[in-house]
C-alpha cells in the first residue's frame, strides 16, 4: 500500500477535525451519483424508466365502438357528456354549465404557458450559462493557485537548499578547525608530558646535592639556577594545564555548535525531500486522497523569518566558535614556543651554572692537592727535623758526662787543692752551656714536634677537604651533569 513520507512525522491525525466515517477519506460533498466523479450534479437526474405493472385492459375501459376489430376484449370508456348523461344526467347538465372555459381563458392560458415556458428556458440558459463560466473560472483558479503553490514550493525548495548549502560548508569548516583544535591539544599534552623528565631531573640534581657534606654544603649559583628552574617548570605545567582545560572546553563548545548543525541539517533534508515529493505531486499522482480537516490544522512553529534566523544563528554561532578555536590554537602556538624558550633558557643557565661550579671546585681540588703535597712534604722534612734535634740532644749526653764526670772528679782534690780555678770555672760553664744548649734543643724538639702534629692535622684536613671536593665535584659532574648532558624533550617543543 502506497504511504507518504511525511505521515510518520507530521502526526496531522491527533489534532484533525473528528468526522464521521473513514477518518483518513471524507470530501462527500463533492460526490455525485454518476459514475464519473469530474461531472457535476445538476438540477435534474437522470430519470430511469420503471415499467408499469401489466393490467388487462377491460370492458370497462375501453368503448366497444373504438376497438379495434382484432381486440379481444372490449375498448376503454372515457366519461363525456353522452356517456356521463347516460348513467347520471343531473351530475351531466351541472358538469356542462361550470366546468366550461371560455375561448379567452383558453387561449391565455397557452400564452402564459408559453410565457411561463419561455421564462424557464430563458433562466435554465442563463443557469447553463453562469454554470460554464463559474465551470471555467474555479478551472481557472484552482490551476492558478496550484500553479502559485507550486511555484511557492519550488521557492520554498531554493532556500532550503540554499541554507542546507550553508550549513553544510559552516559544519565542513568547523569539522577542519575541530581536528586542528584537537592536533594542539595533542601538542599541549606532549608539551606538558615533556615538561615532567626535566622537572625531575631539577629536583634529583636538588637531592643529588644534598648529599654534599660539610663545608661543600655551598648555597651557590647552582643551587640558585635549580630552584628557579624548577619553578619555572611548575609555572610552566600550570600555565599548559590551563590552556589544556580552555582547550577541552573550546572542544566541547565546537561539538555542541556540530551537533547543532548536524540538528539542523538533517532536519533541512527531511524537509527538503518532503517538500520536493510535495513540488513534484499533481493532479494524475498516484497516492493523492482526500484528507478532511487537515487545512484546519497548523502545526508550525515558526515564520519565514525565524526559520531563516535560526540557521543564521547557529552558522554565527559556529563561526563563532571557530574564531575562538583559532585564536586558542594561536595561542596555544605561542604559549608552547614561550614554555620550550624559557625551559630551554632556564636549562642552559643551570647547566652553565654546573660548568662554573666544576672549574671552581676543579681548581680548588687542583689547590688543595698541591697543598696537600706541601704539607706531606713538609711533615717529611719536619719529621727528619726533628730525628736531627733528638740526635743533637744525644750528641750533647757524651760531653755533659765528661765535663759532669771532670767536675766530680775534681771534687775529690785534697785540701787547698780546691781551687776555684779556671778549669773549674770552664768546665761550670762548659755544663751550664750544654744544659742550656739540651734545654734549647728540647724546646726545639717540643716545639718541631707540635708543629709536627699540626701538620698532620692540617694534612688530615686537607685529605678530608680535598674528599669532600672529590666526591661533590662527582655529585655535580657524574650525577647531575651525567642527567643533563642531553635535553630530555623531543622535537614537539622547538627551541
Amino acid at each position: 500500500m502506497w504511504r507518504n513520507p511525511w505521515s510518520s512525522t507530521t502526526h496531522a491525525t491527533h489534532n484533525m477535525e473528528q468526522i464521521s466515517g473513514p477518518p483518513a477519506r471524507t470530501g462527500t460533498c463533492y460526490q455525485t451519483p454518476r459514475s464519473h466523479p469530474w461531472r457535476p450534479t445538476m438540477g435534474y437526474e437522470a430519470v430511469q424508466v420503471t415499467p408499469l405493472h401489466e393490467q388487462p385492459i377491460t370492458n370497462a375501459l375501453v368503448a366497444s365502438s373504438y376497438s379495434p376489430s382484432a381486440m379481444c376484449s372490449d375498448p376503454v370508456t372515457f366519461p363525456n357528456l353522452v356517456t356521463g348523461f347516460e348513467r347520471n344526467p343531473q351530475h351531466a347538465a351541472r358538469a356542462a354549465l361550470y366546468t366550461r372555459y371560455t375561448p379567452n381563458e383558453w387561449t391565455t392560458s397557452n400564452v402564459t404557458t408559453y410565457a411561463e415556458a419561455d421564462k424557464n428556458r430563458n433562466y435554465a440558459e442563463k443557469v447553463r450559462s453562469e454554470a460554464v463560466r463559474l465551470m471555467r473560472e474555479t478551472d481557472e483558479k484552482t490551476s492558478q493557485g496550484q500553479r502559485d503553490a507550486a511555484r511557492r514550493l519550488g521557492e520554498r525548495i531554493t532556500d532550503i537548499t540554499f541554507w542546507r548549502n550553508e550549513l553544510t560548508t559552516e559544519l565542513e569548516k568547523l569539522i577542519a578547525e575541530s581536528a586542528q583544535l584537537t592536533d594542539t591539544k595533542r601538542n599541549v599534552q606532549k608539551a606538558l608530558q615533556d615538561l615532567e623528565p626535566p622537572l625531575h631531573i631539577a629536583q634529583e640534581c636538588l637531592y643529588h646535592r644534598e648529599g654534599r657534606k660539610s663545608i661543600e654544603l655551598v648555597h651557590d649559583h647552582v643551587e640558585k639556577s635549580l630552584l628557579v628552574e624548577v619553578d619555572n617548570l611548575r609555572s610552566c605545567q600550570e600555565k599548559l594545564s590551563q590552556l589544556l582545560a580552555r582547550i577541552t572546553k573550546q572542544l566541547a563548545d565546537c561539538r555542541a555548535a556540530q551537533h547543532s548543525l548536524e540538528d539542523d541539517i538533517s532536519h533541512k533534508e527531511s524537509a527538503l525531500g518532503i517538500d520536493s515529493l510535495c513540488h513534484q505531486l499533481n493532479n494524475y499522482s498516484r497516492g493523492i486522497n482526500y484528507y478532511g480537516g487537515i487545512e484546519k490544522y497548523d502545526p508550525t512553529v515558526s515564520t519565514p523569518g525565524t526559520w531563516s534566523g535560526s540557521s543564521s544563528t547557529r552558522i554565527n554561532n559556529s563561526h563563532s566558535e571557530r574564531s575562538k578555536s583559532c585564536q586558542l590554537r594561536s595561542d596555544a602556538e605561542s604559549l608552547i614556543n614561550a614554555v620550550a624558550t624559557s625551559v630551554w633558557d632556564c636549562w642552559s643557565n643551570t647547566n652553565n651554572a654546573f660548568n662554573n661550579r666544576s672549574s671552581e671546585m676543579l681548581e680548588a681540588k687542583s689547590k688543595m692537592q698541591l697543598h696537600l703535597h706541601k704539607t706531606q712534604q713538609e711533615i717529611f722534612d719536619v719529621e727528619k727535623h726533628i730525628e736531627l734535634l733528638r740526635k743533637a740532644v744525644n750528641d750533647k749526653s757524651n760531653p755533659m758526662k765528661v765535663a759532669q764526670t771532670r767536675l766530680e772528679a775534681r771534687a775529690h782534690r785534697p785540701g787547698i787543692e780546691m781551687c776555684r780555678d779556671n778549669a773549674h770555672l770552664r768546665l761550670v760553664e762548659e755544663v751550664c752551656t750544654i744544659q742550656d744548649s739540651v734545654s734549647t734543643l728540647h724546646r726545639k724538639l717540643q716545639e718541631a714536634e707540635a708543629q709536627h702534629q699540626q701538620l698532620l692535622k692540617t694534612k688530615s684536613q686537607l685529605e678530608n677537604n680535598l674528599k669532600l671536593k672529590v666526591d661533590a665535584l662527582f655529585i655535580d659532574r657524574e650525577k647531575c651533569m651525567g642527567l643533563r648532558r642531553s635535553f630530555p624533550v623531543n622535537n614537539t617543543i622547538k627551541y
